[in-house]
């Protein structure tokens, strides 16, 4: 993957969301990489952080970005665990709404013509799937029921050569949750993908010409 120097068009520390820069700079790059034979996807979008950098690369290469998230928060981003932010709670409907946050995120970064959201859960938009994906970004629901549902749904669906990054892999349980680290391990014993990087916790593998 080539670097490429990046220039984001809004302050991402300002933000909401738990992307740590060199990952982020490691997606951007993934993407821009990437993106010239194809759209690509990301499941969990959030206040749109990962979106920013995935849509920005997106954007350079003249490609669009799907950004499929529910947008009512994954488990640890619910009221009493340690993600919760309760800004993105909407009493009136007593659930979290992160859209807003979002769609705004999109709008100053200038990405309105190269997002595409999608609102719905990842098995509902998995149904019927059959756009072939030059990357595609899991970081939706860590329990590993939901990582399996974005892992299985949408992977097959990655083009030969194309990228597949999954967030937040851990191989070690004191450092956190394991499905992402579960669905990584599965897609290397799959024999489609092989190994290309790991940046802190997010890993990178290419779908293996065949």
């Amino acid at each position: 993957m080539k670097k490429t120097d990046i220039s984001l068009p809004v302050d991402i520390d300002a933000v909401k969301g738990f992307m740590d820069p060199a990952e982020g700079a490691a997606l951007h790059d993934a993407a821009f990489g990437a993106a010239e034979r194809g759209p690509v996807m990301e499941i969990g979008s959030y206040c749109g952080k990962s979106t920013v950098y995935l849509g920005t690369a997106c954007k350079a290469r003249g490609a669009l970005l799907y950004a499929l998230d529910h947008h009512r928060g994954s488990e640890e981003n619910q009221p009493g665990w340690e993600h919760h932010d309760p800004d993105t709670w909407d009493a009136r409907v007593d659930a979290m709404d992160t859209m807003p946050f979002f769609r705004s995120t999109i709008r100053r970064a200038q990405l309105e013509d190269t997002v595409i959201a999608i609102v719905t859960k990842s098995r509902l938009a998995a149904r019927h799937w059959n756009i072939p994906l030059s990357m595609l970004f899991i970081d939706g629901g860590h329990a590993l029921e939901m990582a399996m549902i974005d892992y299985r749904g949408f992977s097959p669906h990655v083009m030969q050569g194309g990228i597949l990054a999954i967030h937040d892999i851990f191989s070690d349980p004191k450092d956190g949750g394991q499905a992402p680290y579960e669905i990584y391990k599965l897609a290397l014993a799959s024999g489609m993908f092989e190994e290309l990087a790991m940046v802190k916790s997010l890993g990178l593998l290419r779908r293996i010409l065949v």
